[in-house]
């Protein structure tokens, strides 16, 4: 019995892989599901009408359900980057690796809080003092996100960037 329900799995998975059928998402990244797909778009606060600051971000499941991809950028590409969320098996959590198109790297843990995504990046020491960054991303009805940037100094979380972000189907992030 155990041979012919084992035998059904392999053939259920050759017919999906044949067909085309992506494999689930993986579980750890199931809550981030719910932005798969969609694309936002926020003004920045310090935005003006001489100078305007708008960031595109798109969601897409990536590397056959074992990331999430978040591709993003400001003013049509002046900069931008990509996100890969995962699950660190090492490390037993979540990690980000965010690539900008200024070509740095920062990698970050990352956790899943009811509906807010969080990552943690330590910067070390420097001669601002701030010591951690927090991005804080969260669904608003389902068709906006908040996003809040907070850093760590003194020991005591200060608030920096908070934008709202609207669902938009005609852009998408772009590079130049």
């Amino acid at each position: 019995m155990k041979n012919i329900i084992k035998i059904s799995f392999i053939m259920f998975g050759l017919s999906m892989a044949q067909h085309g059928e992506d494999k689930p998402l993986s579980e750890h990244l199931i809550p981030l599901s719910q932005y798969l797909g969609k694309t936002f778009s926020g003004e920045f606060i310090n935005s003006t009408a001489d100078r305007p600051m708008r960031d595109v971000l798109s969601w897409e499941r990536a590397l056959n359900g074992n990331a999430v991809k978040m591709v993003h950028s400001v003013n049509d590409g002046e900069y931008g980057g990509e996100t890969l969320i995962m699950w660190d098996d090492e490390k037993g959590s979540l990690m980000s690796w965010y690539f900008t198109t200024a070509g740095s790297l920062t990698i970050s843990q990352a956790v899943i809080k009811g509906e807010q995504f969080i990552c943690i990046e330590d910067v070390g020491v420097n001669q601002n003092g701030i010591k951690k960054v927090k991005t804080i991303i969260q669904s608003l009805h389902g068709q906006r996100l908040q996003k809040k940037t907070k850093y760590l100094m003194n020991n005591i979380w200060v608030d920096g960037n908070d934008m709202i972000y609207d669902e938009v189907k005609d852009k998408r992030p772009m590079f130049k």
